[in-house]
């Protein structure tokens, strides 16, 4: 019989895909979820078993993990994410799991400005440190889907917001990712000690994937440069709190400076799914045909709607959340593409 699985934030962009794959493979897994909605049900409708449970509770993670042998844990966006980290590591280890699949970050480093990133440092040391559990760690860059996120301005106003200036990236996508966690939950004793970093197959400027989306959609679409505190501002219109619209600001910082760009493309997701990675056009032709990248009256109204937001929306400063929520950090604090250490790593 095949060991159950437990993954975490199974409803979010790789866990659900996760689990998807998994069932793929008949593996049985258990779904931890935050609450029971129609995202949760599409879970137990591919036959995983859903449990609710809080990441932050040690209690909930000791019920959700007990009777589980391999579990795939992604760290929540948060201020204290390594609360959670430490309380699924103690959980872990009363389980008896026997083999552990975390997802890190491109950028994780000792003195980032980032909270999150210095807590997925130490996160990821913590882990690697917990005896008698195979260990994985899965350290992705910037998503693909962080450019998608706006195909439907370019459906309906044929511009494409490009706060990355002229950096480069091999973006990875949610489902590639996801495939090298699998991978690894599959045949843990084959991955035991390794770091993946997944990338698609082809370091792209803005231009380029703006060029790529307009040929999908079959329209023209120009880059239309912004500086980071408007992305940043249409985060905020859209619903995202001050703590992850400050981490990302960071992020944008370090892809204008090439970080993402550094070690890549790799051929991590070949390694591990015999595969080659997704092209960039690949992922962006199934966002084409998301509701959203429709060209309709409807589709306009609401893309109008939504500049027209984050217009009036404050922009909100990077440093205020991170002070607030977490002290003071590191003195001095250095992006990751300004520390020797992480250069040396990778």
């Amino acid at each position: 019989m095949k060991p159950l699985i437990a993954v975490t934030g199974a409803t979010g962009s790789t866990g659900s895909q996760v689990v998807a794959q998994l069932r793929q493979q008949d593996w049985p897994v258990r779904a931890l979820v935050r609450q029971i909605d129609a995202r949760s049900q599409q879970l137990h409708q591919l036959g995983a078993q859903v449990v609710v449970a809080d990441l932050f509770e040690p209690d909930q993670l000791d019920t959700a993990l007990r009777g589980t042998q391999r579990a795939y844990y992604c760290p929540p966006t948060h201020p204290h994410m390594l609360d959670s980290a430490t309380a699924f590591a103690v959980a872990a280890q009363e389980a008896g799991l026997e083999a552990l699949v975390v997802l890190s970050q491109w950028l994780a480093s000792a003195s980032h400005p980032s909270i999150l990133t210095r807590q997925h440092f130490l996160a990821d040391r913590m882990f690697a440190a917990v005896s008698g559990i195979a260990h994985v760690t899965v350290n992705p860059g910037y998503f693909a889907h962080n450019y998608l996120q706006t195909i439907d301005i370019a459906a309906q106003l044929g511009i494409l917001p490009n706060p990355i200036g002229e950096s480069r990236n091999a973006p990875p996508s949610n489902a590639d990712i996801a495939a090298v966690v699998v991978g690894a939950l599959t045949d843990p004793a084959r991955h035991d000690g390794r770091t993946y970093h997944p990338t698609g197959p082809a370091l792209l400027d803005a231009s380029e994937m703006t060029a790529i989306i307009g040929r999908v959609l079959g329209r023209t679409v120009h880059p239309k440069s912004v500086p980071p505190f408007i992305f940043t501002k249409a985060m905020r219109a859209s619903g995202y709190d001050a703590f992850m619209t400050a981490q990302t600001r960071t992020y944008l910082t370090e892809h204008r400076r090439g970080t993402f760009a550094h070690g890549g493309p790799t051929d991590h997701v070949e390694q591990v799914t015999g595969r080659p990675a997704e092209t960039f056009e690949t992922t962006s032709r199934e966002y084409a045909q998301l509701p959203a990248a429709r060209r309709t009256p409807a589709q306009l109204a609401r893309v109008l709607g939504n500049l027209t937001r984050t217009a009036v929306t404050p922009g909100g400063g990077r440093a205020r959340p991170d002070r607030d929520q977490a002290g003071a950090g590191p003195v001095p604090a250095r992006l990751a593409i300004d520390d020797p250490e992480w250069l040396a790593t990778h």
